[in-house]
């Protein structure tokens, strides 16, 4: 053997109560407050469309249209003169793509800021409320303990762990996240700079160990 037994019997077996206690629990979803910010970003993304369609001259555009998008960049308004058109037929309107042109023409961003709100709604906001349950109001999503190479958690059904965080927007749709009463608090923990410990720790380097000691921020 490779000596894991005492990981399996002590950790990870009574993890499994933990986790399944935490399923049963869930967590609570102001669905109020994510109506709210939900509306908040239809009004966005509409005038986000607005603007695209003003910029690009062309009152009908279909945003969604990597195609129709494609052209006005490419062939309308040439902000790439170099650009030919793919044997496939369609302009590529990618991030990377679009995110290379984006000193060329204030379209650019407005197009890069509308897709954003949109992910916003169909991968996070939308189908979330789907995840509710009418018995308590609140999400039980399935986490998942030996799924990741890394050994860490991994959430599905829906994926908690997946809404932004860095972002305003992804900030907001975690505050509809709340606490299960007034007796109860919302606490978020995490890992600092975990691997670079890890790393600090196996090689032995001096400053990296002296910087971590000092709590300082390696990144």
């Amino acid at each position: 053997t490779q000596g894991l037994d005492r990981l399996y019997s002590e950790i990870e077996e009574p993890l499994v109560d933990v986790l399944a206690k935490m399923e049963r629990t869930g967590v609570k979803i102001d669905l109020g407050s994510l109506r709210e910010f939900a509306e908040g970003l239809r009004k966005a993304m509409l005038e986000k469309e607005s603007e695209v369609r003003e910029l690009a001259g062309e009152p009908q555009l279909n945003i969604s249209s990597p195609k129709q998008v494609g052209e006005v960049i490419f062939e309308k308004l040439k902000l790439d003169p170099k650009a030919r058109r793919p044997k496939s037929g369609n302009y590529p309107t990618d991030e990377q793509t679009l995110s290379e042109l984006a000193d060329r023409s204030p379209i650019i961003g407005a197009i890069l800021d509308y897709r954003g709100l949109r992910k916003l709604l169909s991968t996070y906001i939308e189908p979330l409320g789907g995840y509710i349950s009418p018995r308590d109001g609140r999400v039980h999503t399935t986490f998942n303990q030996t799924l990741t190479a890394t050994g860490r958690l991994s959430s599905s059904n829906p994926n908690l762990q997946n809404i932004p965080i860095r972002t305003e927007q992804g900030r907001e749709i975690r505050k509809a996240f709340v606490a299960s009463g007034s007796d109860s608090v919302m606490m978020a923990a995490d890992y600092s700079q975990i691997e670079l410990r890890l790393m600090a720790h196996l090689c032995g380097d001096i400053h990296m160990r002296e910087a971590f000691i000092d709590g300082l921020d390696v990144h």
